[in-house]
């Protein structure tokens, strides 16, 4: 198939109810509540270790790590990688958002042709919606997944986080979806409740809605839930304690953020584009902004949200003491640019919870900052097989990687002892003190012209490593010092394939590898000093910032932990 395209195979079922969902593996549920196949099912995997690996702890540290091999589910497929990488997105707007145009329908078959295996629709959080919204959208998505069957289609919602900014809330499918849904709109959105201030109760208010979210799933109201931050430093209010209190309060339902925002097409200079910043990271901080955050944050590098780019920064602070928080890429479409469509007339979408069905204008919209999904941004996410709770599991367990551009066509990433498997992203490999790892990363170069007809090439790979040092004393820490770019490798043109080994060494500590990498149109020293990161992502120019013309993926990390 073409460029931008995806094969799932005749063996991976459709499921769009919750028959996958593994009681053994779900710690939500006690022990007491579970059948006795399940029961002796969870009590092998803590035998073995593999219960929990980590990911529904708060830190890596302390928790079950997966041993220097892979778990079984990972090596009964093709040796190689094990898993099929979907590509997603998790941040999608329709005629169900005030702000929006398109069906539900016209989202799902354009990310079904630009390659994406799944997909969120995510209309905005507010009164309309919290109304009639949720259950008129709903319909659309079900029929949706009937029409386009390779790309699974969640019903989620843009969360107003009360005292914070936007995130994507989803569910799995199953009767309770549209129930579960509006219930939580209702009583935990910022919009709705009055609570978008910055203050301890609204704060506090965010934590309910997530610990909602966690008994829903525990009740089986739903199979499974996830939130993700949504464009976290574009307005400055996801202050960092609020960040980590996300993830300590629920650590099976807040997992990660955007490391880069949609609307990526907003930097293209006018009369071309809308000549503003790229993700309209356009603000300056506010009443209810953190103030400890630089200038600086309420730009992007790169299209990369400032908690990402800053190699040492906000994210790394997590990552360093052992939080597990991924990253995604998304494309927050609302209005796609250059597109030639336009609202039906006639509507009236608070009467209705939506507008009426677009219609052809004929005319270019320039001056719109979006793309469809798939078009540019692109979150890759390892499922074990293509389900609706695979790839929930695969986010959840940080196996994802993302690209801008269609920069590289594949990654595959372990650490590992030689000779041994390893672990891939979102990992962790326990190992004796001492022993030497390797990370091995094994990159598929672009061959075909991306959707802006040039083949993009890759110039140049980084390794970045960290040293993980447990709980920061302050949690609105968001720097931390033992992260840095460790090594770097240049990427020759006229190779389909390219493999590189970086050597951690013996390993006496805990640390953390990540990587990222560019077309090295566009780079300058990192903001925390050369010595960190001699070459990372510039800053964007605000009215001329073509995301074509530089282009970067990043990982999200695998921690190695030896043992005492």
């Amino acid at each position: 198939m073409g460029h931008g395209h995806h094969h799932h195979g005749h063996e991976h079922e459709h499921e769009h109810e919750h028959d996958d969902h593994d009681d053994a593996r779900d710690l939500a549920i006690p022990d007491e509540e579970l059948a006795p196949g399940q029961l002796s099912r969870r009590r092998m995997f803590r035998r073995t270790g593999l219960l929990g690996a980590g990911l529904t702890a708060a830190t890596v540290l302390g928790a079950p790590a997966s041993a220097s091999a892979a778990p079984a589910a990972d090596r009964r497929r093709e040796p190689k990688d094990g898993y099929l990488w979907l590509a997603g997105d998790h941040h999608i707007h329709t005629q169900y958002s005030s702000d929006a145009v398109y069906r539900v329908l016209d989202q799902v078959r354009h990310a079904n042709a630009y390659g994406l295996g799944w997909m969120v629709i995510t209309d905005h959080g507010g009164e309309t919606h919290a109304r009639i919204g949720v259950e008129k959208v709903n319909p659309d998505i079900v029929a949706a997944r009937e029409a386009v069957k390779d790309t699974l289609v969640f019903q989620g919602l843009e969360w107003n986080i009360p005292a914070a900014e936007h995130g994507t809330v989803f569910v799995a499918p199953g009767r309770g979806e549209v129930e579960t849904l509006k219930e939580f709109e209702n009583s935990y959105d910022g919009s709705v409740k009055g609570a978008g201030a910055g203050t301890p109760q609204n704060e506090a208010l965010a934590i309910a809605g997530l610990n909602f979210l966690a008994d829903a799933v525990r009740r089986r109201r739903v199979p499974d839930a996830l939130f993700l931050a949504n464009h976290p430093s574009r307005k400055g209010l996801d202050s960092p304690h609020e960040i980590r209190g996300w993830r300590e309060a629920q650590p099976s339902i807040a997992v990660g953020m955007e490391g880069a925002p949609g609307h990526q097409a907003a930097g293209i200079a006018k009369p071309h584009g809308p000549g503003g910043g790229r993700g309209y990271y356009d603000s300056s901080p506010s009443a209810n902004s953190w103030p400890g955050y630089p200038a600086e944050s309420y730009k992007t590098f790169g299209g990369f949200d400032w908690m990402t780019a800053t190699v040492g920064g906000l994210w790394d602070s997590l990552l360093a003491e052992g939080r597990p928080w991924w990253i995604t890429a998304n494309s927050d479409a609302h209005w796609v640019h250059g597109d030639t469509s336009d609202r039906g007339p006639g509507g009236d979408f608070n009467a209705n919870g939506r507008y009426e069905d677009p219609i052809y204008k004929g005319v270019p919209n320039f001056a719109s900052g979006d793309f469809w999904p798939g078009y540019y941004s692109r979150t890759h996410v390892g499922a074990d097989r293509f389900s609706y709770g695979a790839v929930m599991d695969g986010i959840r367990a940080g196996r994802v990687w993302v690209d801008h551009g269609g920069l590289i066509d594949g990654l595959v990433v372990r650490a590992r002892q030689r000779g041994d498997r390893g672990v891939t992203l979102g990992g962790t490999l326990s190992v004796r003190r001492g022993s030497a790892v390797e990370l091995v990363i094994e990159i598929t170069l672009a061959t075909q012209p991306n959707w802006a007809q040039f083949v993009p090439r890759l110039a140049r790979v980084d390794v970045i490593q960290g040293d993980v040092t447990g709980p920061a004393a302050d949690k609105d820490a968001f720097t931390t010092a033992a992260t840095k770019v460790v090594q770097s490798f240049e990427v020759g043109p006229g190779r389909r394939k390219v493999t590189f080994t970086y050597s951690l060494g013996a390993v006496d500590r805990p640390v953390y590898v990540r990587l990222r990498g560019t077309d090295g149109r566009r780079s300058a020293p990192g903001l925390l000093g050369a010595s960190i990161d001699p070459n990372g992502p510039q800053i964007d120019v605000y009215g001329d910032a073509d995301p074509w013309h530089d282009l970067w993926f990043y990982s999200n990390p695998i921690w190695v932990l030896p043992r005492r």
